[in-house]
């Protein structure tokens, strides 16, 4: 009852409601004044030549009109239901963050050190911009991109834990490059123009040569973070000596703020000297809120209300016109009576939806009749696949070309026994989304269960031939042998299938947004897991699992080194 309680827009029209009862109780019990003509006629003839006939003295134009004004006073309160929805904006302000990646960054004038100095200010600057698209490139002697444009603040702060000078391929110092292949992500990214930060301690002559050639004259504006001190410190490094320069000395690098403010300023920029305060964004500007939004697609719940009291217009206008012809009143139950079609009704019908009715019946572990309820069909997939029809559950995965759908609608094939079919469904979801590794793990059990299913086959005709007589105890012995191949991934062999999973990439619309609510019924996939391996083979598995480098930093120095080297091919 409580959610049938309307939000009222305009309250204080309450205010009217004592006045208006005064009234109609002024009405209600006024007496008629005395004329000339009650005077002169006599009283018999007074209701019928004075009254207007004999429902003279009745109330109900009263009760009429008092129930006119109640609901005129309800219009006016602003009644609602409904809460207003509206396309989600976000800050249409990109910015590419180009990170000086070089062994002078590990000096120690600005504890810890001059990168740590650096990370924090990045992370703070992107915990501000959340909402907005930020990319992040790393330089030495070449540049190379980090994030590309995203808001995933999650990935971005795992990648730059893991950035070291160690892992660019090429030495030296080349912000020039870095500024060319920032001006190229702001190109493709269609967002409009955006903003580069440089955070750095220095700059050669050619870098800054290259930098005032790739601005040109209407280029972005380029903002820079001065790391240091002017009076520096040596870089001390991982084999315990200090760096040196070309001459042997040790090699102490000092921040020029002077040099870096006239040059900046020369672009057209902004240069500020980092601080542990906030103050240094702040006066570059990237604390400002944007000034122009984008439309993601998405449907934000705001605040206010829809304003439904405009519903009781209808049977305020049937009461105006009732009092304006007599008769009318007798002509609605014509309109009633109107045939309509008849339909199955039930009392969830009036409160929710088939797809969210089929939510709260798959929450209660019922999915055979969540299944008949859901209209979506990947819902009505899902419901099915829970409720062991995996036939139909594949049918209905496959109403939709995304990397989820047809990722479900291999479990369901390979559930229902058919491998080849779930191979094909694997391959199209790779198509959609190449990194989905729950398909790619699936794939390969998939691909391993076939492999043994042609060995067991291959290996039947020749124990049928090495007995002679294939009889009715030996294809026994067969069929059993070859039933773990020939059914399913079962419980401990099914890897992912055990739950159907959503896409990742927004390739689809989460089935959650037309249910209600943004919650997943699934269940995140598992780890495949494989008995029909024996104990070496497992053994040999894991020790090949160990060998993956799971350190974020190898990863990528080999991308930087890969990308350098198609770099160099592409010059000769």
């Amino acid at each position: 009852m409580i959610d049938l309680w309307p939000h009222w827009l305009r309250p204080l029209w309450l205010l009217v409601v004592p006045l208006l009862a005064w009234l109609v109780f002024k009405l209600w019990h006024r007496r008629r004044r005395a004329g000339r003509w009650q005077m002169i006629l006599p009283p018999a003839f007074h209701p019928v030549l004075l009254g207007g006939g004999s429902g003279s003295h009745s109330k109900m134009p009263w009760v009429a009109l008092g129930l006119a004004w109640l609901l005129t006073v309800l219009a006016l309160l602003g009644p609602s239901w409904q809460r207003l929805e509206e396309t989600r904006q976000r800050p249409a302000d990109p910015l590419v963050i180009l990170l000086e990646l070089t062994p002078q960054m590990l000096a120690q004038d600005t504890p810890p050190n001059r990168l740590q100095q650096a990370r924090r200010k990045v992370l703070d600057l992107l915990e501000h911009r959340r909402d907005s698209q930020t990319a992040l490139i790393v330089y030495a002697g070449s540049a190379h991109t980090l994030v590309p444009l995203s808001d995933d603040l999650s990935t971005t702060r795992n990648l730059l834990e893991a950035i070291d000078p160690s892992i660019m391929p090429q030495p030296g110092q080349r912000a020039d490059l870095a500024v060319q292949k920032g001006l190229a992500l702001l190109a493709q990214s269609g967002l409009g123009e955006g903003r580069l930060l440089l955070i750095g301690s220095a700059l050669s002559d050619p870098e800054r040569q290259g930098i005032v050639q790739a601005l040109g004259r209407q280029g972005p504006s380029l903002l820079m973070l001065g790391i240091g001190t002017r009076e520096g410190a040596p870089v001390r490094q991982a084999n315990g000596e200090f760096l040196k320069d070309e001459q042997g000395g040790i090699l102490v690098p000092r921040l020029d703020s002077g040099g870096l403010r006239a040059f900046i300023n020369g672009t057209g920029g902004r240069y500020r000297h980092a601080r542990i305060d906030d103050l240094d964004l702040r006066g570059l500007g990237l604390y400002d809120n944007p000034r122009i939004l984008r439309n993601d697609g998405q449907n934000l719940q705001l605040d206010s209300w829809a304003d439904q009291g405009y519903w009781l217009l209808i049977p305020l206008l049937l009461l105006a016109a009732c009092a304006g012809r007599r008769g009318w009143l007798f002509c609605l139950p014509l309109l009633l009576a109107l045939p309509q079609p008849s339909q199955a009704f039930e009392f969830n019908d009036l409160w929710l939806r088939p797809d969210q009715q089929g939510k709260r019946l798959l929450e209660q572990n019922r999915p055979v009749e969540a299944a008949r309820h859901f209209q979506d069909p990947q819902w009505r997939g899902m419901a099915l696949y829970q409720a062991g029809d995996y036939a139909a559950a594949a049918t209905a995965f496959g109403q939709a070309n995304t990397a989820a759908a047809h990722y479900n609608r291999g479990n369901a094939l390979a559930r229902s026994g058919e491998l080849e079919a779930a191979l094909d469904a694997y391959e199209q979801a790779l198509e959609h989304q190449p990194d989905l590794k729950p398909a790619l793990d699936n794939q390969a059990l998939v691909q391993q269960l076939l492999q043994q299913r042609q060995g067991q086959a291959e290996e039947q005709p020749a124990q049928d031939d090495a007995q002679g007589t294939p009889g009715s105890e030996t294809e026994g012995n067969s069929s059993s042998a070859s039933s773990p191949a020939q059914g399913t991934p079962g419980s401990e062999q099914q890897a992912n299938t055990d739950q159907p999973v959503e896409g990742s990439n927004n390739s689809q619309a989460a089935p959650g947004n037309q249910v209600g609510d943004d919650d997943s019924i699934t269940q995140p996939p598992k780890r495949p897991v494989s008995t029909s391996l024996d104990a070496e083979q497992r053994q040999a598995l894991e020790q090949w699992l160990r060998e993956i480098p799971d350190n974020p930093a190898q990863l990528l120095r080999r991308k930087f080194w890969y990308e350098q080297q198609l770099h160099q091919e592409s010059q000769r």
